[in-house]
């Protein structure tokens, strides 16, 4: 596939990107790029090949999901608390933004 200069232009205006000439005539040789390249990757043998979720078999570590703070009494919530701007019955106020 190769896109000529008129349907970059027209992309670009679909996209609502304002390009000059030179500007797309790059974006058209920068595209036709990749498109080459995506064709090169396609035509490669891939049969047999199992499918890779990662480049790399690697797995990751997990840490045990365990709490390693409880603040029972709430000390933690009003020193929080205590430097926001509004706050009512340990709930933190915000402004309404949908009318």
């Amino acid at each position: 596939m190769s896109l000529t200069l008129p349907e970059v232009e027209r992309i670009a205006e679909l996209a609502r990107l304002e390009l000059n000439h030179d500007e797309a005539e790059i974006a058209r040789q920068q595209l036709n790029g990749i498109f080459s390249l995506i064709e090169a990757m396609q035509a490669v043998n891939t049969a047999g090949i199992t499918p890779m979720a990662h480049a790399q078999d690697v797995s990751q570590r997990l840490r045990a999901d365990v709490v390693t703070h409880h603040d029972a009494d709430g000390q933690q919530r009003d020193a929080f608390q205590s430097v926001a701007p509004k706050t009512e019955a340990g709930l933190y106020l915000v402004p309404r933004v949908i009318e």
